[in-house]
């Protein structure tokens, strides 16, 4: 038992990190983000806020309250462990962020900005996929997709990822990474599921 939470809790490690470096690439190329992340930078723009970290901590907090409404058997320890995990991945990306902003991205070809923001939503899937899976904790997004998939939608990766785009308010930032994540990240995500570490199952499902 030891050994298979130390498992599942250096994925999570791991995952965290991808994701982070993942939801970093799109926002520094500035060609449009994953939709939590999109919406995040927006609101931090619009009202001059002025850290993208305090935004995705606030936005994950009033998801998993969304969250713990609609799975009505959800434990309150659940809650808590998900906002354990917003504190660093929203400081993760914030530095993330900062770090390849200095590389100006923004400034390199649009072909190069174009593959890096693909990348970076591929990273942001692959990270989903490992964390979803080890499922310790989650970020609040993810873990209302991940009720939304099981609770309603027989473990479809992809439906829970177009009703959780329909839902947000990311529609305010739309860019060419932001089209590929409604379109194609929950095929990823399915993707790396089943050929990405293939001996990481889905726990506590």
């Amino acid at each position: 038992m030891y050994i298979d939470f130390r498992k599942r809790f250096m994925f999570l490690v791991l995952s965290l990190l991808i994701n982070a470096t993942g939801h970093a690439l799109t926002i520094s190329t500035n060609l449009g983000s994953a939709v939590w992340t999109a919406s995040a930078v927006n609101i931090n723009n619009c009202f001059s806020i002025n850290s993208l970290s305090l935004v995705i901590f606030l936005e994950g907090l009033a998801i998993n309250c969304l969250v713990s409404l609609i799975d009505k058997k959800r434990k309150i320890s659940k809650f808590l462990l998900d906002l354990l995990f917003i504190t660093p991945f929203s400081i993760l990306v914030q530095y993330f962020t900062n770090y390849l902003e200095g590389l100006n991205l923004q400034h390199q070809l649009l072909l190069i900005r174009i593959v890096l923001d693909i990348l970076g939503i591929v990273f942001i899937s692959l990270g989903t996929s490992l964390y979803q899976r080890a499922n310790i904790v989650l970020h609040s997004n993810d873990d209302f997709m991940q009720t939304i998939r099981f609770m309603f939608l027989h473990g479809d990766a992809t439906k829970a990822q177009i009703i959780h785009f329909l839902v947000s308010h990311a529609i305010w930032a739309v860019g060419i990474g932001t089209i590929i994540s409604f379109f194609f990240q929950g095929s990823m995500i399915k993707w790396f599921d089943i050929h990405a570490f293939k001996h990481l199952k889905h726990y506590d499902i």
